[in-house]
């Protein structure tokens, strides 16, 4: 029996995805938080300064997979409303983007192969004496990008399904082995190629449980004309586009700063700009949630796909401000319990900057995903085109004058503009989230304000109050953004916490 769309779209569901999606990245992050000073001393700072490359470099891979995984899910999703959706043509789909994504991103592993000692030798300013070992494991990283795309791939099969919870107690303990591993490892082979060695068992080992979960849900895989894909490849184009500009912007900066200073640097930099990226667990949970229920719903019940983006984002807002004000009013504090005082010294004032910019990136998840369930890639992808010719430009140029601080600025004030951009793409594109929209507006203009004025504050007293401040700010105008009804159902949350299905209920 088919699902319907209200079924779909359904709080219970949304809650159950949120909590999984979060869980099965929350508990990975909370290891590499405790073992990143373990790493950085077993490797030391050159050496972490190419693991944080290396690092990048797989999630530039996500570019392989032609935006097909996202697709996926948008097109499963439509069906599952529908009987058959769990059809034969399905699963000739999902096999033959199987294995169009699986031969392409070898050829793309290939390149990256022969690319690799030009990046070694000349692009980067690699010691001498860790080049032939930094070379070996890239290369041995590159041999990843088959498994990485199969994997979003097949993860798109899960979540259009809404198969969270089976998939992320399949991937939690995977994921703990990305830090587990290499801290092992390296006590009886001091070498980035271990590190690498076990980056890419961890791959390998994620495919196949992603494939094991699939079994039951496509029983009728197979292969099909190619023609099937052309669909997805339509929509996953434009995905793909943003992608590999956004995956531009996150790490141009890095590379920038290794070009123009040092590995130490790059180290000082990226370190913080990791932490904050962390954050990312909570929108990326919220917004896979999202985009299946938003698929099925957006044409039957329009009024309550909107519904589902301006809870989303209330709910990315309540889930990621708190945090941000912390690290904007205290990042030099955190890093010197973290890392040390010197540690501090270089990359305090960047975490605060960057505590600024994560959170509006952060709440661009919400109308990022009603853009991709509506099939309106082209717009986000065009938006990131317009950031690539401003930011990068602007980052350098700050970079030039200020050092890391300023790319730290730029990379702020790209996430702000984004923000602003997808919310206001949405209203356009799709006109029953225009008011949706603008609810969101006030809570996003109330949290800038609160952020700014707490990385501007010297750290103690006055940082405080002005976290503080900020946070009483954007709470009492988030309750505004709330319906009448949604603010009745909201205040026996304050004795009951558990009953939150019942509040976020449509």
């Amino acid at each position: 029996m088919s699902d319907s769309a209200a079924a779909r779209a359904g709080a219970g569901r949304l809650l159950s995805g949120l909590f999984w999606n979060a869980l099965g990245r929350g508990l990975p992050l909370l290891l590499a938080l405790l073992l990143t000073p373990v790493l950085i001393a077993q490797m030391g700072l050159e050496r972490w300064g190419l693991f944080t490359l290396a690092l990048a470099l797989v999630g530039v891979f996500g570019i392989f997979d032609l935006g097909v995984g996202p697709a996926l899910t948008r097109a499963l999703s439509e069906r599952m409303t529908h009987e058959g959706g769990r059809d034969a043509e399905a699963g000739r789909l999902v096999g033959t983007a199987l294995l169009a994504l699986g031969l392409f991103a070898a050829l793309g592993a290939g390149l990256l192969w022969s690319l690799l000692p030009w990046l070694m030798e000349r692009a980067l300013n690699v010691p001498p004496a860790l080049q032939a070992e930094a070379l070996t494991a890239f290369r041995l990283l590159a041999l990843a990008a088959p498994l990485v795309v199969v994997n979003a791939a097949l993860w798109g099969v899960l979540a259009a399904h809404q198969r969270f919870r089976a998939a992320n107690l399949v991937t939690i303990p995977v994921a703990a082995m990305y830090y587990i591993g290499p801290a092992l490892v390296l006590l009886a082979w001091q070498s980035l190629v271990a590190v690498m060695l076990v980056l890419l068992a961890c791959r390998l080992a994620n495919t196949l449980s992603y494939a094991w979960l699939c079994r039951g849900l496509l029983p009728r895989l197979s292969l099909g004309s190619p023609a099937l894909v052309w669909p997805l490849l339509r929509i996953g184009g434009w995905l793909t586009f943003a992608s590999v500009l956004n995956q531009a912007l996150l790490y141009a900066d890095r590379f920038l700063i290794g070009a123009l200073l040092t590995l130490a640097a790059v180290a000082h930099y990226a370190t913080p700009l990791d932490l904050v990226l962390r954050m990312w667990i909570i929108p990326v949970a919220v917004a896979q949630a999202l985009l299946p229920a938003m698929a099925s719903a957006f044409r039957p019940l329009p009024e309550a796909t909107a519904g589902l983006m301006r809870r989303g984002a209330l709910l990315i807002l309540a889930l990621t401000l708190p945090p941000c004000l912390l690290l904007a009013g205290f990042g030099e504090f955190a890093l010197r319990l973290w890392l040390g005082a010197a540690f501090a010294a270089e990359g305090g004032t960047v975490l605060r900057l960057l505590a600024l910019g994560i959170f509006f990136s952060c709440l661009a998840y919400a109308p990022n995903a009603l853009l991709e369930a509506i099939g309106r890639p082209d717009l986000t992808a065009k938006l990131v085109l317009a950031q690539v010719l401003l930011f990068l430009p602007l980052s350098a140029l700050l970079l030039w004058r200020f050092g890391i601080e300023g790319a730290a600025l730029a990379w702020a004030l790209r996430a702000l503009a984004d923000a602003a951009g997808k919310l206001w793409l949405a209203a356009r594109a799709y006109p029953a989230a225009a008011a949706a929209a603008r609810a969101l507006a006030a809570p996003g203009l109330a949290a800038l304000a609160g952020l700014s004025a707490s990385v501007l504050a010297p750290e103690g007293p006055w940082s405080a109050g002005a976290a503080a401040g900020g946070l009483l700010l954007a709470a009492g105008v988030a309750a505004r953004a709330l319906s009448p009804e949604e603010r009745r159902r909201l205040r026996p949350l304050l004795r009951r916490p558990w009953k939150l299905r019942e509040a976020l209920a449509p």
